[in-house]
């Protein structure tokens, strides 16, 4: 996939990840980078500030969905890369209401699914593009302060596997971005564990890099640390040792945010 004359759709595209990846885009002479997002002054200002266009779009509704893809393609005629990115989360586990439950799988699992109903009948028309899926380091591990961010970026991850085998014969090429720590306002540092992803984070236009070379390079998974995939590669080879240390990193990081409570 290359990004030089693309037409390049990005969701969650006004802030944090999907703005370093309209930056980049951008940048490496896209033909059209659209900025899509609820957010429409952000949205607006970014897409002046590259050259884009916004789109308003809430994918949490499949219709506005459908509504940007029938609008990038009667304005360009195609979409070479989709970048389904917009992400949500929330603290808790089991206790979180059923509202933030269905809010977390919507975004963050759904909206993919609807992406990839209005996308990929067209890439498989004409026998190529690009799809990219934006998951998180927390659906090949886990996020400790989240279960439904956990469980459902699992399902992303999950879901753009099974999107990679289905179409990969079909001229289609699927990615799934899977970061750690990213410099962004999802970093809560008064969470403990946030902090400890804060000290390694990599900023938005520097993972916007390794998403275009993992693309360029035709990868499924593109991630932000090499840590993550040594975590991931140590789960795989030993997962109830994986699920006790990461246990033990759960209790420190509720030891850290008791002291930090007493201190002040």
């Amino acid at each position: 996939m290359q990004i030089a004359d693309a037409v390049i759709v990005v969701t969650g595209g006004a802030s944090g990840i999907g703005q370093g990846l309209c930056r980049r885009f951008a940048a490496d002479g896209a033909a059209a980078v659209i900025v899509a997002d609820r957010d429409q002054e952000g949205g607006e200002r970014l897409a002046a500030e590259i050259g884009g266009v916004f789109l308003p779009c809430d994918v949490a509704e499949e219709s506005q969905v459908q509504q940007l893809v029938e609008q990038t393609i009667a304005q360009w005629g195609r979409i070479d890369l989709f970048c389904s990115n917009a992400g949500v989360t929330v603290k808790g586990g089991e206790e979180a209401t059923d509202d933030q439950w269905g809010l977390n799988w919507q975004i963050n699992v759904m909206s993919h699914v609807y992406a990839s109903r209005h996308v990929l009948p067209g890439m498989v028309a004409r026998k190529q593009g690009a799809f990219l899926v934006t998951s998180s380091a927390a659906g090949l591990l886990t996020e400790i302060g989240s279960a439904p961010y956990s469980a459902t970026k699992h399902a992303a991850v999950g879901f753009a596997e099974w999107l990679s085998v289905r179409y990969r014969r079909e001229g289609v090429h699927i990615s799934c971005l899977c970061p750690a720590g990213v410099a962004t306002e999802f970093l809560d540092l008064e969470d403990p564990i946030h902090r400890f992803l804060h000290t390694s984070s990599v900023t938005p236009d520097e993972l916007a890099g390794q998403v275009v070379e993992g693309l360029a390079a035709e990868k499924f998974l593109i991630v932000s640390h090499k840590e993550v995939t040594d975590f991931f590669q140590f789960k795989t080879q030993d997962y109830d040792r994986w699920l006790h240390n990461f246990s033990r990193l759960r209790q420190k990081a509720e030891r850290d945010t008791a002291r930090s409570r007493e201190a002040s």
